[in-house]
């Protein structure tokens, strides 16, 4: 699993070249003189302090330090300075905190935590002239489901609107495949943009309603809820038996979309990974609470595989059954008999997706909910 190149958190603190700093005072920010005792969770027994007036890195005057500048971990993001045998001179530095292993290098440096998050969360750093140009013929029209990494955009040159994301944690080769190598009724990857700071994908929007939406006015019937399922097993069918199998990770009502000519479709590839049948755990644990499987978050004997997308399915249909999860309540009648053998802790005892497919198939669907 790939993720964005982290920027080095620096910051100059000007206070180390003022005259006029007393030893023993932490009251006030040496860049705007605004009162640090009146900003709401400051103490004068802290190390440091950004600012919240104007987002300046303050270090406090009492620690031993003879560098101007904060040197913070890029993994976990605290301050290296005061951490015993700290250098900067020594060019890398293993956090204590986390044991990432840090660069230490002056070129990136930043004089407040504004300029740090703004070339932090520019989309384009790092992108070539020509890629910038590509880009700038989609318009951006209005973000996605209240988040600021999803929008839609038109399109000037084709006058089709698309859905622009903005990933820090991928696995490009996955998106690159798909783009390669379209899978049926997944949102088609028109275009891969990678910078400094992440990936900006394009890809075809899907015109309906996501199960999420769906799920807050009422419950799925029995019928349509066993109909949904089967054609994401589909889905998960085909991603399964790749040449090398990709894992989704992430099946859960807001990932699935019902459009309006009443295709079911399956969203975000971003959590999504290669199976590796030798890997022991997975390198990052990634998916939603309550769809995503054991070994997903670190418990079972091996990594995310194929299976562990059929326990966020067994999930699925529970919730779109009673509303909630099986700990809370379980669906009633025969179907329970496929849920609870997809949600099995143990991934070998879990169905496949075609099994799940075959299994809802022979079910009476009047029979499926007992009273």
């Amino acid at each position: 699993m790939n993720s964005a190149s982290t920027q080095k958190i620096k910051y100059v603190d000007p206070s180390a070249f003022s005259s006029e700093k007393e030893e023993g005072s932490f009251d006030y920010c040496t860049r705007c003189f605004a009162s640090l005792l009146l900003q709401k969770g400051f103490d004068p027994s802290m190390n440091y302090w950004v600012c919240k007036g104007c987002g300046q890195m303050l270090i406090n005057p009492d620690i031993e330090t003879e560098s101007d500048i904060v040197w913070c971990c890029d993994q976990c993001g605290e301050p290296m300075n005061d951490q015993p045998g700290f250098d900067e001179t020594l060019g890398q530095w293993k956090c204590i905190f986390c044991g990432y292993e840090n660069k230490l290098d002056q070129r990136e440096i930043y004089v407040t935590e504004e300029e740090f998050l703004a070339e932090k969360n520019n989309p384009y750093k790092g992108m070539t002239d020509d890629e910038v140009l590509m880009l700038s013929v989609y318009t951006d029209e209005e973000p996605l489901a209240g988040r600021d990494d999803i929008s839609l955009v038109y399109n000037r040159e084709q006058g089709i609107i698309y859905v622009k994301k903005f990933l820090r944690i991928y696995d490009k080769s996955v998106y690159q495949y798909l783009k390669e190598h379209p899978v049926a009724h997944m949102p088609r990857i028109v275009e891969l943009y990678e910078g400094d700071n992440g990936l900006i994908v394009i890809e075809e929007y899907i015109h309906g309603i996501t199960l999420e939406e769906l799920l807050k006015d009422k419950l799925i019937s029995p019928k349509h809820a066993i109909d949904i399922v089967k054609r994401i097993c589909e889905i998960l069918d085909s991603l399964h038996h790749l040449p090398t199998p990709i894992v989704h990770r992430d099946v859960k009502p807001s990932n699935i979309i019902l459009s309006f000519d009443a295709e079911v479709y399956l969203l975000d590839m971003n959590a999504a990974k290669w199976y590796k049948p030798d890997q022991s755990e997975d390198t990052r644990y990634l998916g939603t609470e309550n769809y995503a499987a054991p070994e997903q978050v670190g418990y079972g004997l091996s990594g995310s595989c194929e299976k562990s997308d059929i326990y966020a399915v067994g999930m699925l249909l529970n919730v779109m059954l009673t509303g909630t999860f099986p700990k809370e309540k379980k669906a009633s009648g025969k179907i329970w008999d496929v849920i609870e053998r997809c949600i099995r802790l143990d991934a070998d005892q879990r169905f496949t997706a075609r099994e799940v497919i075959e299994a809802l198939e022979a079910l009476d669907v009047t029979e499926v909910i007992e009273e």
